[in-house]
């Protein structure tokens, strides 16, 4: 049985050195996750992958099945989950290229399927969310990047917004005024919906560029892809000397 799952965002839609073994369709009463998962091996550690966007990058952040994502994880027995996210940044050290492992979040999220517990047959029920991520992993994450030799940030809040589009220069700065750090589009409600499931959750979020108002006039798309090409190369990296502590 695979306990460890890798959930890649933007710019991770593969794993190197990942030895695959197979391939599996799975079903959930939530429909089908964004593709089939991966089986393989890492750092001679059984782990299971799965792109958040599908593994051609086709599904937008809004329209992404988490529960069925994170449902099927539960299914086949994964107990931990290491999610990686791209995200602009909101601070100013942190720039371009750099690796954040956030303790808290804000939802500014909207209409997303959000919980599995829909009421019906099943009784209000009520999780506490008062930290987001679980403490074990993240210091598994941090000792990762201490053994690879990377730079991170251990203390930040992601505001997680609807998109597709980018946010506006008064979002930003209205967030900037909540305490959020970084920005991206697919931290909720995943980590909600893992925390339901009882599933270790933590996230690695890769900068990609600033946000608006906070770096050139305009964002461009290919600076954020080159970017990405560069950090999560990186991120390669941080996975193959923290998977062998988990």
């Amino acid at each position: 049985m695979t306990e460890l799952a890798i959930i890649g965002g933007s710019g991770l839609t593969s794993l190197r050195c990942l030895e695959v073994t197979r391939r599996e369709v799975v079903y959930t009463p939530y429909g089908e996750p964004s593709g089939p998962l991966t089986h393989g091996t890492l750092c001679g550690k059984a782990v299971v992958f799965l792109p958040r966007h599908g593994y051609g990058h086709t599904i937008p952040p809004h329209m992404i099945n988490y529960r069925a994502n994170l449902q099927a994880l539960k299914q086949i027995g994964v107990k931990k989950v290491v999610a990686v996210a791209a995200v602009g940044s909101i601070r100013a050290d942190l720039v371009p290229g750099s690796i954040v492992i956030p303790d808290q979040i804000i939802d500014y999220t909207w209409a997303r399927a959000h919980t599995f517990f829909e009421g019906g047959d099943t009784p209000v029920t009520h999780i506490d969310f008062t930290h987001p991520y679980s403490a074990e992993l993240r210091a598994l994450l941090l000792k990762g990047c201490a053994n690879a030799g990377l730079a991170c940030s251990s203390q930040a809040t992601y505001g997680a917004t609807q998109g597709p589009r980018l946010e506006t220069a008064a979002e930003i700065n209205r967030m900037e005024r909540d305490g959020c750090d970084i920005v991206g589009m697919t931290g909720m409600p995943e980590a909600a919906l893992a925390a339901e499931l009882g599933l270790a959750y933590a996230t690695c979020a890769v900068v990609a560029n600033m946000a608006a108002g906070r770096g050139a006039e305009t964002i461009s798309m290919v600076e954020i892809e080159y970017n990405l090409k560069q950090a999560m190369e990186n991120v390669r990296t941080l996975l193959e000397h923290v998977i062998p502590l988990i």
